[in-house]
């Protein structure tokens, strides 16, 4: 019935896997949990093999790191059932019902079904900046997600058929970190594909250092960038995108680029210290976008 996908990268998915199998057994389902590292070569995968000896669960790890897209695409590829659940290592399951949610659900014969994401009352003030992004633009209830739709569907805690999948994949060529969701959710609204929104969250159990989420910040302007000059997006479809077009269409990019050049060391001290502000990173995020739109 469902195949359980887990991507991962240099994590001790474990205790994860070891949940979403309790759970489904006591469901009686017919499941399977499939969960790949990229290429991490981490010792933490001498804890991961033990999935192996779980009930319809098996573990992979590569040699060579493929990207999060192409990971996604060659889980999918060894997944036997008619629905997939993305769920992402660093999650927690923190709902008992958790997997029973997600049958209810399916009921209803969504061809996409979003459970949501949160992120911890607290962290360390040096995890602050993910933390404090994620509160504002990810935790969202069902009732906020579906006044957007497509735009608020993130591959982290999805179920979707896979007779949809195939049809659409991740795009193999976003090997950086970044965007590869809103690729895959634009083609799902041009597919008009039927999304469903619920409260079935899984807790962010890894948010990422001051320092990390900024320079992953960087590499997914960078794949912004290159969905925006190959016109891979419609730029409407992201509230970004949509910005960055109008200002380009008055030359204040310009501006923005040339604010970028000066004011790039104060951005990284701030975002990188313990009290980030969201408004510095939001200026900072138009401006490296303008600043590397207008290299050749």
């Amino acid at each position: 019935m469902i195949s359980i996908l887990i991507p991962t990268y240099n994590y001790n998915i474990y205790p994860l896997v070891k949940c979403l199998e309790n759970l489904a057994i006591k469901a009686k389902i017919d499941f399977e949990i499939i969960a790949i590292d990229d290429g991490s070569n981490s010792n933490l995968n001498i804890e991961n093999d033990k999935i192996n000896l779980l009930v319809n669960s098996r573990f992979i790890a590569k040699k060579e790191n493929v990207g999060l897209s192409q990971n996604r695409n060659n889980l999918v590829s060894l997944s036997k059932y008619k629905y997939l659940l993305f769920i992402d290592g660093d999650s927690k399951i923190t709902n008992k019902n958790y997997i029973n949610n997600y049958l209810v659900a399916l009921d209803q014969n969504p061809d996409v079904i979003y459970g949501g994401r949160v992120h911890p009352n607290k962290v360390e003030p040096n995890r602050k900046l993910r933390w404090k992004y994620g509160k504002q633009h990810e935790d969202s209830k069902a009732i906020e997600r579906r006044k957007i739709g497509y735009k608020s569907v993130l591959f982290n805690n999805t179920i979707i058929k896979k007779s949809i999948f195939e049809t659409i994949n991740f795009d193999k060529n976003i090997t950086k970190y970044g965007h590869e969701d809103s690729i895959f959710a634009y083609q799902l609204s041009l597919k008009k594909a039927k999304v469903l929104h619920i409260d079935n969250s899984v807790l962010h159990n890894d948010v990422d250092m001051n320092e990390v989420f900024f320079r992953k910040t960087q590499r997914a302007l960078e794949n912004l960038n290159y969905i925006y000059k190959n016109e891979i997006i419609e730029n409407e479809f992201i509230t970004f995108l949509s910005f960055f077009s109008k200002i380009s269409a008055s030359r204040i990019n310009y501006l923005f680029a040339i604010g970028y050049k000066i004011f790039n060391a104060l951005f990284r001290l701030n975002l990188t210290s313990n009290n980030p502000s969201l408004f510095i990173f939001n200026i900072f995020r138009i401006s490296y976008f303008c600043h590397i739109n207008l290299k050749k």
